[in-house]
């Protein structure tokens, strides 16, 4: 389209919305750091890593049937989630699993009930006693909605309906306007005639699916509608369609319902008179004064599920043509062919690049009213309740990036993430924002429930936590009780249409439950590191259109530029206007993730289009003129603005950006393969660095002079083939504090050791890094005695021949599997022999005594009968090939007896390899429970526990339910495989010697 002469502009455009948003936000958001527990803050450690506090422990979905619950049964189920470990619990009013509707009285226990409040006050009573946080869903299940209102109500979400007539050239046309395409949904009653368009076909402009039209033949005919009736020649120059839009209630009601008499309704998302439905419908019916009062002790946010807003028509409210008009000098209804949606899919079109910049107006619109009206505002009055917002801002063509950043939590799903690449746009979002929390809803699986093994969320997670995770709200706990379900209890998703549903009902109904606090503290001391200090990330890449869950990365970085330890973030138009949007020593937002670069390329959701708004061109140039290296890739000389053009817009644009690329500090580039040359051209390089390409992921944060590394084994996506393999590797990392040295922090464990064998090249640090598939470290970098380890000295190896070396009370020492004679290079240049004498072969631990506690349904739908087993294994196999056990699940208890000989000694030691194992572990010897094992690669380190003579090694597995639902519910869950259950191995005793360095 060429240059139109427009309408001043008369409101806040997005990114002057999005900076009044940031700087209204409460104080306490804008503060980099997460602060210490006052054991943290008063001792050596940087953190309280040990055991973490309950702030940063990970939460659970808890899903209720509405309000059919007991107070006695939700303060015992409270103290359940408390003694597990966990932070909290968010309430959720899920029950997908019903399909009786007599079974949920929704008059008297539905969502928001007297019995639902009730429930509401005991939990949070029960959790401020616990010192645990509850978190309230916005409404009953999602996407946000509440009773009171109806489909034809200002309050309730809205849809633009169409119908279309198509006529030959000089045709008459006379009758009723074209109905909508699509019938009403039930329940509403009314519609509104908003317009009637006529508009010349244009086969040129059509698509697979979408009508050609001409953009200047459009003309508005609703003048010629009288009584209903329509009357219209066209004219004979071609093909014409009639086009009517039709303004009406969508009718969409909450998922899984229904939860509530009278029936909730969907608000409108993008008017304040929705998000006044929800504030109103709480203060009148929820906020009791002992809610209120508990909610300033015990509450922890208000959340909203994705945004899924469902309609066959397009997403609408009445304000739309005046926002429109107010953002874009424009009037949106001669548009509206361009943006007209049925079943989901465009309609009509008008030439390619005119209907991409008027769609890209459209939704840019949305994104506003969306952020104003309904993000903005139910943070504002989240907060005058002592809450934060949590939420997760997608699911609609709006700026989820945007959207990240005014929220106090922004929260993605593992379910409905394609990679990681998702979370890296929230973390944006959040990190330019100066927030500290980017919450994951995570572990939700379809067909998976009582079949999920930790192990498999563990993988599932490791990733994410490197893309920029650091809270897991895990999916899910169920209430315990519901009339008329089968064993083991009430579960929101399971059955689902007849099967094994979603997610997991995790809790005392589990087996795994026995060890679920070795889970828990594992996540918790993960969450306690990535919410310390201040993230670090090594590249921004710009998007000009801020959308999430789509699964779409960058160029370069995203398939080549991880691999190599590179970190990046996306960010979007209005995150250019924060305060954080300034630059120092060459670092965009200094004092939060500071990156190095600022990449930028064509737009991928308008076929990667090289566009740029005047403002964000602008703000490119600022930065870079500013010290902030800036790299461009495509067609640059031909960048166009993304939206419809103001006259003479396109011609400034590209003077503005023919400047930027004059700039000493900026790279153009037409070939991604020469980003790399680029950045180290400008001096670029990543804090994490390795020769080769690994599938080793990282997050970086720096706290106090102290950097933290994430560190994981991990793939782009659930789906990437092939499988991760084992690495071993040499990994170099960037450190803050010059005289730093590194710890390795074991987050299963809770312990913190200083490294013995590394090198140093100025600021860098270079230790050796092996994990297997989705095996975490984490290593920090500080002073000399950070972790209570002052005499330790300075001097460290830098090499050796034999198979580790470590720090322990003696000093330096070695560690092999084999006797031999090994070399030591120390940091002060000297060469060290060290012999070890004769170390006892490896040796695998085929025979064991087993014994099993086979959990069963009891005499009610909660309780489990536990049968036991005894056997005497000559080989271990699997549960599930064993005939007595082929269909149990439950708590299997191994144990051996290993005799060593007069030959074990002082200098000996042993690593306990338990192999495959499902699904969690804990291991005892000598009646010495050891530490948390490390649920992803189960290897323990035995110690000194090891003596000559007898030694008694047990081994205590716990599994999912799967196989004895099996048996026990066919018609639910009889499709489902049986699962190699119990310790299966290879288990491996390779004992080691050691011997003093220095």
């Amino acid at each position: 389209m060429s240059d139109h002469p427009s309408a001043g502009r008369t409101t806040l455009r997005r990114r002057t919305l999005l900076g009044a948003a940031v700087a209204t936000a409460t104080a306490g958001a804008l503060d980099w750091s997460l602060p210490m527990s006052p054991a943290a803050a008063s001792s050596d450690a940087p953190l309280s890593f040990t055991e973490p506090g309950r702030a940063v422990r990970p939460k659970f979905r808890w899903w209720w049937p509405d309000g059919l619950v007991r107070p006695e049964e939700i303060r015992r189920e409270i103290d359940q989630i408390a003694d597990a470990g966990f932070g909290g619990a968010e309430i959720a009013a899920v029950h997908h699993s019903v399909t009786d509707p007599s079974v949920l009285d929704t008059a008297r226990h539905g969502w928001g009930s007297a019995a639902w409040v009730a429930g509401v006050e005991a939990a949070l009573g029960q959790a401020a006693r616990r010192g645990l946080t509850i978190d309230l869903t916005i409404g009953p299940s999602w996407p946000a909605a509440v009773p009171g209102i109806t489909p034809d109500s200002e309050a309730a979400v809205k849809e633009l309906a169409y119908g279309s007539v198509t006529l030959a050239a000089g045709t008459a046309y006379s009758g009723p306007v074209p109905p909508p395409v699509h019938a009403a949904a039930s329940g509403v009653t009314r519609q509104r005639l908003l317009l009637v368009q006529a508009a010349r076909v244009n086969t040129a402009n059509s698509t697979r699916k979408e009508t050609g039209l001409d953009l200047d033949s459009v003309l508005d005919l609703t003048e010629a509608v009288a009584d209903s009736t329509l009357t219209w020649t066209a004219p004979d120059d071609g093909n014409w369609v009639i086009v009517s839009y039709w303004v009406r209630g969508s009718g969409q009601t909450p998922e899984g319902g229904p939860h509530t008499a009278p029936a909730a309704y969907v608000v409108d998302h993008f008017s304040a008179a929705g998000t006044r439905a929800v504030t109103d419908f709480w203060e009148a019916h929820i906020l009791s004064p002992a809610v209120r009062r508990l909610l300033k002790v015990s509450g922890g946010a208000l959340f909203e599920d994705s945004i899924e807003l469902e309609t066959d028509g397009l997403q609408w409210t009445p304000g739309l043509p005046a926002a429109f008009l107010a953002h874009t000098g424009r009037s949106l209804l001669p548009l509206l062919p361009a943006v007209i949606l049925g079943n989901g899919n465009q309609v009509f079109a008008f030439e390619a690049a005119v209907t991409r910049q008027i769609r890209h107006d459209f939704w840019e619109t949305v994104s506003t009213l969306f952020n104003r009206h309904h993000v903005t505002a139910l943070r504002t009055w989240a907060h005058s309740l002592g809450l934060h917002l949590r939420s997760q801002p997608y699911g609609l063509q709006t700026d989820a990036i945007a959207s990240a950043a005014i929220l106090d939590i922004p929260e993605g799903e593992s379910l409905g993430f394609k990679n990681l690449d998702d979370y890296r746009c929230l973390a944006g979002g959040r990190d330019m924002a100066g927030r500290t929390v980017l919450s994951c809803e995570a572990g939700a699986y379809a067909g998976g429930a009582y079949s999920t093994t930790w192990q498999k969320f563990l993988r599932t997670m490791g990733g994410a936590y490197a893309a920029g995770v650091n809270q897991t709200v895990v999916h899910g706990f169920s209430y315990a009780e519901l009339p008329g379900v089968n064993w083991p209890g009430y579960a929101a998703f399971t059955p689902y249409k007849g099967t094994a549903g979603y997610g997991e009902s995790w809790g005392p109904r589990h087996p795994t439950w026995r060890h679920v606090r070795d889970v828990s503290g594992y996540l918790g001391r993960v969450h306690q590191v990535l919410q310390t200090g201040r993230p670090r990330a090594d590249v921004a890449v710009f998007r000009q259109t801020g959308y999430a869950a789509t699964g779409i990365g960058a160029s370069w970085f995203t398939a080549t530029g991880i691999p190599l330890g590179w970190t990046h973030q996306f960010l979007s138009g209005p995150l250019l206007d924060l305060p954080a949007a300034t630059v120092r020593r060459g670092r965009l937002a200094p004092d939060g993730p500071a990156y190095k670069a600022l990449f930028v390329e064509g737009d991928f959701f308008y076929g990667s289009t090289v566009t740029l708004a005047l403002s964000e061109a602008r703000a490119l140039l600022r930065l870079t003129r500013a010290g902030l290296p800036v790299v461009l890739l495509g067609a640059w000389d031909a960048v166009v603005p993304p939206g419809v053009p103001d006259s003479g817009e396109t011609d400034e644009l590209r003077a503005v950006v023919g400047e930027l690329l004059t700039q000493p500090l900026v790279r153009h580039l037409t070939d991604k393969a020469a980003v790399p040359t680029a950045l180290a051209d400008l001096g670029v390089r990543p804090d994490v660095r390795y020769t080769t390409p690994s599938t080793l992921l990282n997050a970086h944060r720096v706290a106090d002079g102290i950097d933290y590394y994430y560190l994981c084994n991990g793939k782009h996506a659930e789906t990437v083939k092939p499988p991760v393999a084992p690495i071993d590797h040499e990994v170099t990392l960037h450190r803050t504090t010059a005289d730093g040295v590194p710890y390795l922090l074991d987050p299963w464990t809770g312990r913190a050791e200083r490294l013995a064998r590394y090198t140093e090249d100025g600021d860098d640090i270079t230790v050796r890094v092996a994990l297997q598939p989705a095996q975490t470290l984490i290593v920090a970098i500080g002073r000399p005695g950070l972790f209570g380890d002052h005499h330790h000295g300075r001097k460290h190896a830098v090499s050796s021949e034999a198979d580790e070396v470590r720090r322990t009370d003696a000093g330096l020492t070695v560690r092999a599997a084999t006797a031999g004679t090994y070399s030591t290079v120390l940091s002060d240049g000297r060469t060290v022999r060290t012999t070890l004498k004769a170390v006892p072969e490896p040796r695998e631990l085929t025979s064991w005594q087993l014994h099993v506690e086979d959990w069963r349904p009891g005499d009610t739908a909660y309780r489990t009968t536990v049968v036991a087993h005894d056997l005497t294994l000559d080989a271990l196999l699997p549960w599930s090939q064993i005939t007595e056990l082929a269909d149990a699940a439950g708590v299997g208890r191994y144990r051996t007896t290993v005799t060593l000989g007069s030959g074990w000694s002082g200098g000996h030691g042993a690593l306990l390899e338990l192999g495959s194992v499902t699904d969690t572990c804990r291991v005892t010897v000598n009646g010495h429970r050891l530490d948390p094992v490390d649920q992803i690669h189960p290897v323990v380190d035995l110690g000194g526990l090891l003596g000559r003579g007898a030694n008694l090694i047990e081994v205590e597995v716990a599994t999912p339910l799967a196989n004895r639902l099996r048996v026990s519910d066919p018609a639910v869950y009889g499709g489902l495989a049986r699962q190699a259950y119990g310790l299966i191995g290879p288990v491996r005793l390779v004992p080691y010697g050691e011997a003093r360095v220095v």
